[in-house]
């Protein structure tokens, strides 16, 4: 960087290209055609200005070179002669010295701006001077020149990124919105098609159990689960090719660990940006390993269905046919079973097979349906739900128990509430049988308050303590649902 003659640095002149833009699209809305945001090419083209490594290579045989270094290694050098070396070099000029600080103690030296900077180089496999490891030393170099030229270039542009980007008008919200339209068109089209369906026949009404016929009603008619929040999921990313951030629209500088994407959605992001998303993540089922052990509300919004696909299933299942099985979710299925179902739901939810065709004992679809609640990593009934409950289990009027339990269900997110609404409602028709099955809603809140609630305590004492109140607390949701659940 040039200097003025009071020893100030000058600023260095924006180039032409600062605000030019890399594409340009629009999408289709109600209104008309709405502009995309634009991908912005500054640092782009900053990155490709950047000086690119020059080895300074040893011309003098180096018997005691370690094997991971190359003809960039000078052995015990002074920093006076690798400076020179590397000044002779000019900018992007590289070497790897022994250093005197110890038998394994090695330094990188990079020439930039006409200054030479020292590293202390590592190896485990990797090559590093800091959190990040390289396969060779070379794109260590490359990958330093790139920031050292970007952040001495653009240090006031890169700091105004997050801050002065508008969320509202950034790519990500863009393409989340037309995908929010997208799949409202398509429920608005299946809903159509339900409603303009032939009427069916009296066989076919008689065919279908009377005992999932409130479904409908377990779930809130206005519940759309691309409006439930959730927070996305940053982890640090190494991006292969070009790659904008989703938040700014600016190009992620570097050659690895550019930025951060979400581990539910691919939301792409500098690591700043990434702090100033707001919770609403859309994932995609792409994206999902699993269905068990999966945050619930991750689950609902990328298969886009307000219940869980595997609890939906596993409750019809149960509904067609073992509603009279005696000790119905008190008796425990195969576990070899229990494994395979668990399995083919995380592999293909649509496609798995529970009918008794495949599995004759349908104890092992409520073995299923109660494992899939308890490996949730988020409780179905939330840690701050929770202490409203145990709260409201202390208070000795019915009046005042219910007040604090729909305190304490008001404040479980979306995903959760309409899950544990849907499951209640099936266990009180489990309890409808109860002459048959000898489950009463006693028997079922000692089977499901360890399965629907956890403390968020972790001595064990106070867990033990706890398991009376939380049977009571699962048997009030059972026996006083339509006063707790209200919307």
């Amino acid at each position: 960087m040039e200097r003025t003659m009071s020893g100030r640095e000058k600023p260095v002149p924006r180039p032409r290209y600062y605000n030019m833009v890399y594409h340009r699209t629009s999408m289709s809305s109600e209104s008309g055609d709405t502009q995309l945001p634009t991908w912005k090419t500054y640092l782009y083209q900053l990155q490709n200005e950047a000086p690119k490594p020059k080895v300074i290579a040893c011309k003098r045989e180096q018997p005691n070179r370690p094997t991971y270094y190359s003809v960039e290694y000078h052995g015990l050098i002074s920093r006076e002669e690798a400076e020179d070396l590397l000044t002779l070099g000019g900018d992007g000029s590289y070497l790897v010295r022994k250093s005197d600080r110890g038998p394994q103690a090695f330094t990188l030296a990079i020439r930039f701006d006409h200054q030479t900077k020292n590293y202390k180089l590592y190896y485990d496999g990797l090559h590093y001077v800091g959190e990040k490891r390289f396969e060779t030393v070379e794109q260590l170099v490359a990958d330093g020149l790139i920031h050292f030229y970007i952040e001495s270039r653009a240090a006031d542009y890169i700091a105004s990124l997050s801050e002065e980007s508008n969320y509202a008008q950034s790519p990500y919200l863009a393409y989340s919105v037309k995908k929010k339209r997208l799949q409202k068109s398509r429920n608005h089209a299946a809903n159509h098609r339900i409603d303009g369906a032939q009427p069916l026949s009296n066989e076919q009404l008689q065919s279908i159990p009377t005992s999932v016929d409130n479904d409908v009603d377990n779930v809130d008619a206005d519940v759309d689960v691309t409006e439930f929040e959730k927070p996305h999921v940053f982890k640090t990313h190494n991006f292969t090719g070009l790659h904008w951030c989703d938040f700014c629209a600016n190009f992620m500088w570097g050659l690895i660990a550019q930025g951060s994407k979400c581990q539910d959605c691919g939301f792409e992001a500098h690591k700043k940006c990434s702090e100033k998303v707001p919770n609403d993540c859309m994932p995609d089922i792409k994206y999902l390993k699993s269905v068990f052990g999966q945050d619930l509300t991750t689950v609902i919004k990328a298969h886009k269905s307000p219940i869980p696909m595997v609890v939906e299933r596993c409750v019809k299942e149960i509904e067609s046919r073992g509603m009279t099985c005696e000790g119905l979710y008190r008796v425990a299925g195969s576990h070899d079973e229990v494994e395979e179902i668990r399995m083919a739901f995380d592999k293909d939810c649509e496609n798995t097979v529970i009918t008794s065709a495949r599995y004759e004992d349908v104890n092992t679809i409520t073995s299923v349906l109660k494992l899939y609640f308890r490996l949730l990593p988020l409780p179905l009934i939330t840690f701050d739900a929770y202490r409203k409950i145990m709260e409201a289990m202390n208070r000795e009027e019915q009046k005042d128990k219910l007040l604090l339990m729909r305190e304490g269900l008001a404040i479980l997110p979306p995903a959760h509430y309409q899950t544990l609404k849907y499951l209640i409602n099936h266990l009180i028709r489990v309890t409808e049988k109860k002459a048959k099955n000898m489950m009463s809603s006693e028997n079922l809140a000692i089977v499901f308050a360890p399965t629907l609630m956890r403390s968020p305590d972790t001595d064990p004492m106070l867990n033990l303590m706890s398991v009376g109140a939380e049977q009571t607390a699962t048997g009030i949701l059972l026996s006083c649902s339509k006063e707790l659940f209200l919307k």
